[in-house]
């Protein structure tokens, strides 16, 4: 059997290297690097640290608008699927990259597979949005990290193909061993300090809610670690916001993943609007705070683990302060959630390649 594995952002990289080697067992898989991160910091170094597998093909689409990478992604992806003439596609989450393998694959009669399926924010406003319900309306197996996901997709009408599997991010992270080198480099003590990821169209495209982001994160307590994406500095730039830079707020550059994770699991509190540093966090036991006036994973916020603070900085700080967001442990379902994608794989397509 033959699995074609779609990625191209930092995330995607994270859940290959969890479920690769055990799909590798039992299938040939051909890794596509999009390159819709396509730096040293975004990319490379994430390769090089989780010693994943040197992509099979990389598209090199660079940056651009949404639909520039997608276009581009397709032409690439069209090639590498009639060469390749796989039994299947793979894709993981809800990036323009899994889009873009959704729909070469679609369009050519592949089946596809969907990691991290049904998760909804309902605003159709996010990138992200579109890209997770298109993906799964056009998906033949569907991989839900909770029983939410499960839901979501029955009242879209989608019920064949549909299997609760649990977070393969939690595998990620078990398999992740922490390092205390990354607080003494910038002398932090645990839970003295905070981790803030900003990378969302909604929210870095946006002056005003960038500068009230910065304004918030400038009035905390304790030092604000920001590994700073490359697409936020431009906008800080572009916008003239970079004068609010300013203490607590420590911007430092992307870090590779035991160093970010690391760097969570000592944090009072992650302020994010990352959809996977939130479930991250949960998983380590660090309250989260979500940038954003709505959020995917319902059922972390159900919990109280993360709450919702949108960009108002008087919002921000008053949250922290009161702690309203509550340490636990967010649940992963079920304990092998690679095992159950692999076994699935295998059982719908092996059959294809016979």
């Amino acid at each position: 059997m033959k699995i074609v594995t779609v990625v191209g952002a930092r995330p995607q990289f994270i859940k290959a290297w969890a479920v690769s080697p055990i799909l590798r067992q039992e299938a040939e898989e051909i890794l596509v690097h999009t390159g819709q991160h396509y730096d040293q910091l975004l990319s490379g170094q994430f390769f090089a640290e989780l010693n994943l597998p040197r992509p099979d093909y990389e598209l090199g689409v660079g940056p651009g608008s949404p639909p520039e990478q997608i276009g581009r992604m397709l032409t690439g992806l069209s090639g590498v699927l009639a060469r390749e003439k796989p039994d299947g596609v793979l894709v993981y989450g809800d990036t323009n990259s899994t889009l873009a393998g959704a729909l070469a694959a679609a369009t050519m009669d592949i089946p596809v597979a969907h990691v991290e399926a049904g998760l909804r924010s309902y605003n159709r406003a996010m990138p992200e949005e579109t890209n997770r319900v298109l993906t799964d309306h056009m998906a033949t197996r569907l991989y839900c990290p909770t029983p939410q996901a499960v839901s979501n997709l029955a009242r879209e009408g989608i019920q064949t193909g549909v299997l609760l599997t649990g977070d393969v991010m939690a595998v990620a992270l078990r398999q992740m061993p922490i390092s205390h080198d990354v607080l003494q480099r910038w002398s932090l003590r645990p839970q003295g300090y905070y981790v803030a990821t900003i990378h969302r169209k909604e929210n870095t495209d946006n002056r005003e809610r960038l500068a009230n982001l910065l304004r918030g994160l400038a009035s905390l307590d304790h030092p604000v670690i920001w590994p700073l994406h490359p697409r936020t500095e431009q906008r800080l730039l572009a916008f003239g916001l970079d004068r609010l830079l300013v203490p607590p707020i420590r911007v430092v550059p992307p870090l590779g993943y035991r160093e970010m994770i690391s760097l969570v699991a000592e944090a009072q509190a992650v302020l994010t609007d990352s959809g996977g540093l939130q479930r991250e966090a949960a998983y380590l036991g660090v309250p989260g705070y979500v940038l954003r006036e709505e959020t995917e994973w319902v059922e972390l916020v159900e919990t109280g683990q993360t709450v919702l603070v949108g960009t108002d900085p008087d919002r921000l700080r008053s949250a922290i302060t009161a702690r309203l967001a509550k340490a636990g442990t967010g649940d992963p379902g079920p304990e092998d959630p690679v095992g159950l994608i692999v076994a699935d794989l295998i059982t719908e397509w092996g059959h294809r390649h016979a």
